[in-house]
């Protein structure tokens, strides 16, 4: 019997059949939401120095200061999303990407205080990010595989081929 099952799961294993290693959840989306908090800072900081207010530096904390929390609270959202899915289904693929994405847009919308808006959000944000990743999770096109050597050859300049190969006056070959 052990003989069939391992006759039968080497003649059918595929690249889809590849282990699935399961993501923390709660870590990843710690991770991304403390991130994307910090990319809130910086837009709240920004929103900040644009407005005009008499509260000086402290209003990109008492002003605008929900930005940070509305970002981490998204990124926080998509990356649970997206882990628990994965953990759920056992697969690493694009539905993943675009649950999140989903999330993190109906997060928005309610937000927002519309229904609509969080519907649209959410299909628009998980349409996104669910192409995203189905290319590959870059923007340039699939990564060409070369090895460290072809790389440092294609980095560094290379010397141009000599004119003169053997044919110097000393040679005894020049007579």
């Amino acid at each position: 019997m052990a003989d069939f099952h391992e006759q039968h799961s080497t003649a059918t294993a595929t690249s889809s059949d590849v282990t699935y290693d399961p993501k923390p959840s709660l870590r990843y989306a710690s991770t991304i939401g403390l991130q994307a908090g910090i990319i809130g800072a910086v837009v709240s900081a920004t929103q900040n120095a644009f407005g005009n207010h008499t509260q000086g530096a402290a209003g990109v904390f008492t002003r605008t200061g929900g930005t940070i929390g509305f970002f981490a609270a998204m990124g926080a959202t998509f990356a649970f999303t997206e882990a628990t899915i994965a953990n759920q289904r056992q697969k690493d693929d694009a539905l993943n990407g675009a649950a999140g994405g989903c999330a993190a847009g109906f997060l928005a919308g309610i937000r927002a205080r519309s229904l609509p808006m969080a519907v649209t959000s959410c299909v628009i944000i998980g349409a996104a990010v669910g192409a995203f990743d189905y290319g590959g999770k870059r923007i340039y096109g699939s990564p060409v595989e070369e090895t460290q050597e072809e790389r440092r050859k294609r980095f560094f300049k290379q010397p141009l081929p000599s004119l003169y190969t053997n044919s110097s006056p000393d040679s005894p070959d020049s007579e």
